[in-house]
């Protein structure tokens, strides 16, 4: 069985950083794509970001050169860095894992963006 496990959320000020994590643990093939979504308050759950296994990533308009999705030292790990974070960041941040199975969801870790 597979599980996602996401850390690195947290409370910070505007302007401030923060590095999300998604390790996969159980019987998970090599990934060859993770995707990162946040959902905010009210609103619908939105893509943020890509990775593919080559390294090549996406990234919404809104967090283009302050958010950088890499792969981690553990195997198939992934991050998303976040910089200068702006209150309208405030969401819970999720990760998709897929491999050549299927995809996985992480459970979901709460940023706030707040003074």
């Amino acid at each position: 069985q597979v599980k996602l496990v996401q850390s690195g959320g947290g409370l910070v000020q505007p302007g401030e950083s923060l590095t999300l994590s998604c390790a996969p643990s159980g019987n998970v093939l090599n990934f060859y794509r993770t995707e990162w979504y946040r959902q905010a308050p009210g609103k619908q759950r939105e893509l943020v970001a890509t990775i593919e296994s080559s390294g090549a990533t996406t990234y919404i308009d809104a967090v283009k050169g302050r958010f950088t999705a890499s792969r981690g030292s553990a195997k198939n790990t992934v991050l998303l860095q976040m910089n200068s974070l702006k209150s309208e960041g405030t969401a819970v941040y999720y990760c998709k894992y897929f491999d050549a199975r299927g995809y996985y969801w992480g459970q979901g870790t709460q940023v706030t963006v707040a003074t």
